[in-house]
């Protein structure tokens, strides 16, 4: 079986691989240029492709005629997006024999669109996951192909439930490739009705709202946790970016009942005080990527 795969980061590069290793020729990858105005923590799949001696191409547009005649040339049973961030047309969809599908970082129909994990962590979901789905002209609405759950503990950022939906994908992948291959792909339904759509995120939706309850606080705080721009707040004209923070849940751990909303010091640790009267611990704290000592801050509120 050919494919030609369109993928990014590391769901990217570990989906490739799991193609690899089950035997499927990859004739063309189709990636992106790192932007060097994004933080680049993850994994190349342009050097995993080079390793392989597999080619690779990064248009701006995949909706060409150019690509579209690449790859109808290449006559490919399937095409594969993992991570790949932009649409891929209808027509060049059509190209693969056996079909078109997406590796989505959600659990379908939820969180359908952009950064799904960060907004999952948002708002406050236990569990989230990876499902493989065919693609269609709408944004991951197409049948449902295989998924696998994964939890989203209390305590968990947005970075670190990436790390268990990148290993959701490879299993997902792994466990239904065979029968992808052997011509019998499950086709489940994906009830749009049912589910959410959500947009990309900008830095500036990292904004501290000091007046919330301390959950959605620290919600915010772990969907855009470092390596991603972190929750802030303007003091004097200095940014600070919660860098690590946790959320009390003993009421002895409460703050006192007359100090104002936002940032505070409170017996030489660094609290965000939120509108429920209830305070975030925060561990470390940062101002162009330094981190601040409480005592710095205390001069800084007075």
């Amino acid at each position: 079986m050919r494919a030609v795969v369109f993928a990014y980061h590391n769901v990217g590069v570990r989906c490739l691989k799991v193609l690899l290793a089950r035997g499927v020729e990859v004739a063309l990858v189709v990636t992106h240029e790192d932007n060097p105005q994004e933080t680049i923590w993850f994994e190349s799949v342009a050097s995993l492709c080079r390793q392989h001696g597999i080619p690779t191409i990064t248009p701006d547009d995949p909706a060409t005629p150019a690509l579209l005649a690449q790859v109808a040339a290449l006559d490919p049973d399937f095409i594969f997006s993992f991570y790949y961030r932009n649409m891929l047309p209808v027509n060049l969809l059509a190209l693969a024999r056996h079909g078109a599908f997406n590796m989505h970082g959600s659990l379908l129909p939820k969180y359908r669109g952009r950064v799904p994990i960060n907004w999952a962590v948002l708002h406050g979901e236990t569990e989230t996951g990876a499902t493989l789905h065919e693609m269609a002209a709408k944004p991951d609405a197409g049948a449902i192909v295989a998924q696998t759950i994964v939890p989203i503990l209390p305590d968990d950022t947005a970075y670190e439930v990436f790390g268990k939906v990148v290993v959701a994908a490879e299993q997902t992948l792994w466990n239904v490739l065979p029968a992808m291959l052997a011509g019998n792909t499950p086709k489940l339904p994906n009830n749009l009705a049912q589910g959410s759509y959500f947009g990309g995120r900008k830095p500036a939706d990292g904004e501290i709202d000091w007046s919330q309850p301390a959950q959605q606080v620290y919600n915010l705080y772990r969907a855009v946790a470092p390596p991603y721009p972190g929750a802030w707040t303007i003091i004097k004209d200095k940014t600070f970016i919660i860098g690590k923070a946790s959320l009390p849940t003993n009421q002895a751990a409460d703050i006192p009942v007359n100090l104002p909303q936002g940032l505070a010091v409170v017996d030489n640790r660094i609290v965000g005080v939120c509108g429920d009267g209830r305070a975030l611990l925060i561990n470390q704290l940062l101002v162009n990527d330094q981190a601040v000592a409480p005592e710095a801050l205390q001069n800084i509120l007075l």
